[in-house]
């Protein structure tokens, strides 16, 4: 059997109160999850269900209060270092350009500059930012910053892709042309991925795999569905087919309770 790329065995994260009160606060609880190499898996969930800190133990960025996280078959020890991660908010350095963004994870790997450099050369010309090198991130626009990022996520080559909700700020067209380029890129290398999102419709149309999972407390997964539609696919056409409405319709279905409970905790809270 082949291991799995990224693999959750377990998984609870328990947090102490900021209020000083001792109370415990359970975010996930006996979460397991695996990606194979090469599979697009991505993960849906009401607001605050915990699908970052997920994001966050898979990286290695965060230790689990009990379970445990296996990279290749090998429990991982501190920072994944097999996986890149694209975050939700911006993570570009201000004061340096597109080129001198993309280019810092080779530098501080020690990849010898003239390298590194031309390597970020192409990943921009890559994701369409050909003749951009060379803007500061507030001389572009959010959809530039976004494949800047993206970029600065793959330019190292990584064997796991961890995206936490990476386009939820942009406008809608600009967002599914960063869909189909994010697309595109992982058709030419299948890479594994795990990828968080509050938007169904863009799980289903870059997924092989949806995890719905329940409203926290103590969250967990609650649905599994293999998305079975073609491959190539374009995320607009593709919300046409009739299987993406079957497949849409029964997501939901499980879903839909759960986002309720969230908001109503929201609402108390």
């Amino acid at each position: 059997m082949v291991d799995a790329a990224l693999s959750l065995e377990g998984v609870t994260c328990t947090f102490v109160s900021r209020t000083g009160d001792g109370r415990r606060y359970t975010a996930v609880q006996d979460v397991d999850l695996s990606i194979a190499s090469g599979e697009f898996v991505s993960v849906v969930g009401p607001t605050g269900c915990g699908k970052s800190t997920l994001l966050n133990v898979g990286a290695g960025l965060m230790i689990p209060s009990s379970g445990q996280v296996r990279v290749f078959g090998q429990p991982l020890s501190g920072i994944n270092k097999r996986a890149g991660y694209m975050f939700q908010g911006e993570s570009l350095l201000p004061w340096r350009s597109a080129l001198d963004n993309v280019v810092a994870g080779l530098e501080f790997s020690g990849t010898p500059k003239a390298q590194a450099r031309e390597a970020a050369r192409d990943w921009l010309r890559r994701v369409g930012l050909g003749g951009a090198e060379d803007r500061y991130p507030h001389q572009m626009s959010g959809g530039m910053r976004k494949r800047a990022m993206l970029a600065q996520t793959l330019i190292r080559d990584p064997d796991i892709i961890l995206m936490d909700e990476p386009f939820s700020a942009l406008d809608i067209q600009t967002r599914q042309l960063m869909e189909n380029e994010v697309l595109d890129l992982w058709m030419a290398k299948r890479k594994a991925v795990l990828f968080i999102t509050h938007d169904l419709d863009e799980a289903i149309a870059m997924s092989d795999r949806v995890v719905v999972l329940s409203a926290g407390p103590g969250t967990h997964p609650i649905g599994e569905f293999n998305i079975d539609l073609p491959r190539p696919r374009d995320v607009a056409e593709v919300r046409a087919h009739p299987r993406f409405v079957e497949l849409h319709s029964a997501i939901w279905a499980v879903l839909r309770d759960e986002v309720l409970k969230g908001y109503a905790q929201q609402k108390r809270a």
